[in-house]
């Protein structure tokens, strides 16, 4: 769960007709959420493990291991491949340096092969899928600095 969703969690919360709310997850996180008689929700959070406190907390930004990129998002939904068979080398590579209408991947969608092209110049810091992968539309694929 990242930042925008728990956001938008507590955001739906407020505007919801629930009144309180508990997640627990497999990695030992446990958030507690409970609205007082104001209206203003609450957010508690502490490891399953541990003895319950509940403690007030502000959520961070989300945290991006490379700040101040840019991203290229999926404009469909399909099949993402980074070459354009099986044999041939990657389009590009973390690290590799790209131009504005170079060509990064391909996304297949209903047996159309649909190239994606940078939409910026820089330098490929992070892609953000594998190669077969499904993708949705909106789907970041690459991060660009």
């Amino acid at each position: 769960m990242n930042y925008e969703d728990i956001k938008k969690l507590i955001d739906d919360m407020g505007n919801s007709k629930i009144d309180e709310l508990q997640i627990e997850f497999p990695e030992g996180m446990k958030i507690s959420m409970k609205k007082d008689k104001t209206q203003e929700v609450v957010v508690a959070s502490t490891p399953v493990a541990t003895v319950e406190q509940k403690t007030t907390v502000t959520i961070p930004k989300e945290e991006n291991t490379v700040e101040d990129c840019k991203c290229i998002t999926s404009p469909m939904v399909g099949t993402f491949y980074n070459s354009a068979s099986p044999k041939d080398e990657p389009y590009v590579k973390i690290g590799d340096k790209v131009r504005k209408g170079q060509v990064l991947c391909i996304v297949e969608a209903m047996k159309l092969m649909n190239e994606i092209e940078s939409d910026y110049d820089g330098e490929i810091v992070e892609i953000c899928v594998n190669n077969e992968d499904m993708v949705d539309f909106g789907k970041v694929l690459f991060k660009i600095k």
